[in-house]
């Protein structure tokens, strides 16, 4: 800036600062440069005496790349009153900033504006609008710009498959990338690839996202910290531990989020151990933890038992890190004391807790009486929970659902018609499974698939081999007051099961099979599990609600837990 300002004053000197050409240039390179001053492009842009499109798009562009969105658009609307007729270069941005601002009325006219100037064909403009639509939640609208476009870049792909990820949806994300790669456009950006690893972990699309990976590698040199942590979230939470470890062993350079997705990752398979030797690793590194960093620890002491460890570390965080426990902390160690039956001492915990337990520590808690059927404790975490939030159809459940395990009917009927009075409807049971490199979804008593004879065939087979190994369906989560068969025919066709079925017809003898589920497992279907593991010979790999479950040999990498 010091040199620039010199040449400022040897133009001032010279007189030459009525050159359009200087004084276009001056605001240029101050405006654009990382190292120029917004202050300094402005008092220099106001000095020009009839401005033209150019310099507003300069001023426009640096505004939005410093962040002061709002003079941004101001600038727009003085273009307008000037007369200044907008160009191609001037919407990419002034649809940024409405986009970042979060203007959805204003980036609607904005779009007016495109039409009425002729600009509704230009691919960058065009791109803009996608990803504005995308990060308003209007979808709709981002897919009918991308429709109707003549000509589609790499980078008008790229958009619609963020704008997909904006709202979650990961499946279609998969879809259009498919139809991306179908049309020859294989040099995604990495932006949009790290995209649809995310949509692949969302999923557990175990296949494409190493597609993806092998991608990556043949078009980029090198892997930045950010891509590759992206790449071990993916593994991890599509059950391959061991590839997620193996990328994380080889990152030459590592930052904090790369440790806490890793130990995050062990933590859900259940490997305390290694998750906290990944925690000292870090710490031997020169990494200051945060308090992230220790929700994962944390989780990771919970999933496996660890309770002493735990509860170290979380003194340890408080006194050695001065760390201030936030309540997620809170509600990890009250999961943790739970899974180790300290109903009591959890209790007692969180009345002790210095800031008011928000709903999740409640229902840890909960979820831990369910378990250890201690009906006192649970209707204290209940009534507490309903004040917090009335309306989680979960809760209500999981009290109804204990009710009826000790068969007290009223109860339950009780809490499911307070339920009712509410008009909660839980979200119904589901199981993704990919198979071919294509994720299906299957929900109890599913009849929708074109080869659910096939798959019911398979049902009756798999249940047929199962008796003579000694398994018997676990009827007490069926918690409804019906006959015993009755139960026994809900659970023959749960949504797992259906998956399993699936995956055994169309898989080839020995290979894995990975299934995704959106509730917690239940142990009727645990059991049923581990039996499949060893009389089919194959490795299951199930991820719950809450952590993954690893079938090999007729036993589970939870140990039952």
């Amino acid at each position: 800036m010091e040199e620039l300002k010199q040449v400022h004053a040897h133009i001032l000197k010279l007189g030459l600062l009525l050159d359009s050409f200087c004084e276009s240039n001056l605001v240029a390179t101050c405006a654009l440069s990382k190292w120029g001053s917004m202050d300094y492009a402005c008092s220099i842009f106001r000095q020009i005496e009839e401005p033209g499109c150019f310099e507003y798009n300069t001023m426009i562009r640096g505004n939005v790349n410093y962040v002061n969105l709002e003079e941004a658009l101001l600038l727009y609307v003085e273009m307008l009153e000037r007369g200044i007729e907008p160009d191609n270069f001037t919407y990419p941005f002034v649809i940024k900033a409405c986009s970042l601002l979060g203007c959805v009325k204003e980036g609607i006219q904005i779009h007016g504006h495109v039409l009425k100037g002729g600009l509704k064909g230009d691919v960058f403009v065009q791109n803009s609008l996608i990803s504005m639509y995308g990060k308003f939640g209007g979808i709709k609208h981002a897919c009918a710009v991308f429709q109707k476009m003549d000509e589609k870049s790499v980078a008008s792909w790229s958009a619609i498959i963020g704008a997909h990820a904006s709202v979650e949806m990961w499946h279609e994300c998969l879809m259009l990338f498919g139809d991306m790669s179908s049309e020859g456009r294989n040099r995604a950006e990495e932006s949009t690839l790290v995209t649809v690893i995310t949509a692949c972990t969302h999923l557990g699309s175990l296949d494409i996202g190493r597609c993806i990976h092998g991608i990556l590698l043949r078009n980029i040199s090198e892997l930045n910290v950010i891509v590759k942590t992206s790449l071990i979230n993916m593994y991890v939470k599509c059950g391959c531990l061991e590839k997620g470890l193996s990328v994380f062993d080889n990152m030459v350079e590592k930052n904090r989020h790369s440790y806490t997705v890793m130990i995050s990752g062990l933590a859900m398979h259940g490997h305390g151990r290694e998750a906290l030797r990944v925690f000292s690793e870090m710490l031997e590194e020169g990494l200051e933890p945060d308090d992230v960093v220790y929700v994962g620890v944390l989780s990771a002491c919970s999933h496996a038992g660890l309770v002493d460890d735990g509860l170290q570390c979380f003194n340890r965080m408080r006194f050695e890190h001065k760390i201030e426990p936030t309540v997620q902390h809170y509600g990890c160690v009250v999961d943790l004391m739970g899974r180790a039956k300290m109903l009591r001492e959890a209790y007692d915990l969180i009345k002790s807790m210095p800031f008011k337990p928000n709903d999740v520590v409640w229902r840890s808690l909960l979820s831990a009486c369910k378990v250890h059927h201690n009906l006192e404790l649970g209707e204290i975490a209940a009534r507490n929970l309903f004040m917090l939030n009335p309306y989680n159809p979960g809760d209500y459940l999981m009290l109804a659902n204990m009710y009826a395990k000790a068969q007290n009917w009223a109860n339950a009927a009780r809490v499911r018609t307070e339920m009712a009075g509410n008009s909660l409807v839980q979200t119904p049971g589901f199981s993704l499974v990919e198979v071919k490199r294509k994720v299906y979804k299957f929900v109890s008593q599913d009849k929708s698939q074109p080869e659910s004879n096939n798959i019911y065939d398979m049902i009756h087979q798999m249940e047929w081999q199962l008796k003579f190994e000694g398994y018997v369906a676990d009827t007490s989560e069926v918690l409804l007051d019906v006959d015993e068969e009755e139960k026994r025919q809900r659970l023959k066709y749960h949504s797992q099961k259906l998956a399993i079925a699936f995956a055994l017809i169309h898989t080839s003898e020995g290979s894995a099979i990975r299934i995704s589920r959106n509730l917690r497992m239940s142990n009727d279907c645990h059991t049923y599990t581990k039996f499949v593991s060893i009389i089919y010979d194959r490795e299951i790999t199930v991820r719950d609600r809450h952590r993954f479950h690893h079938f090999k040999d007729g036993t589970c990498s939870c140990l039952d837990r």
